[in-house]
């Protein structure tokens, strides 16, 4: 991870990373390494399926955690946005085709586009960036270039 790099959340994100860094490091781990050591005392390791799926498994939570830790030492939590412009935080609601879409805009960690939760990095999300109501962006997609109009930011 580019540790010159600061991670934009907004204070629902952050929320969301600190609970998935404690249960992480506070409930999963420690079951974790029970399961090593309970897989270890099974005898042979060099064919005990059970402890190579729980050492994979600790080790995957250990990378994780550790960042996650860099994250959250990193973070720059965005409370707020110059007044009717698009910036991380902002909910923007599109005209596309047609059709009216609500998204909005958080950091690159909180990115969810199943739930409208587009990045500021996003090809959309960078078009919008300090963008006002009533502009159109245009933005490049596997299917050709869309055009959206800005209808509304809160």
């Amino acid at each position: 991870m580019d540790t010159n790099h600061t991670v934009l959340l907004t204070k629902e994100g952050l929320d969301t990373l600190k609970a998935e860094y404690d249960e992480l490091a506070n409930v999963k781990r420690p079951a974790a390494v029970v399961r090593l050591a309970n897989a270890r005392e099974q005898g042979d390791l060099s064919e005990n399926s059970e402890y190579t799926d729980a050492k994979q498994a600790l080790a995957f939570m250990d990378g994780r955690i550790l960042e996650l830790e860099e994250v959250l030492h990193g973070v720059k939590v965005v409370t707020s946005h110059p007044k009717g412009q698009i910036g991380v935080g902002c909910k923007v609601t599109l005209h596309i085709n047609g059709k009216k879409e609500e998204f909005t805009v958080v950091g690159e960690w909180e990115a969810d586009p199943a739930s409208k939760k587009i990045s500021h990095e996003s090809p959309l999300g960078k078009a919008l960036m300090g963008k006002k109501v009533g502009e159109k962006v245009e933005v490049e997609a596997p299917a050709g270039k869309i055009l959206y109009k800005i209808l509304h930011i809160e």
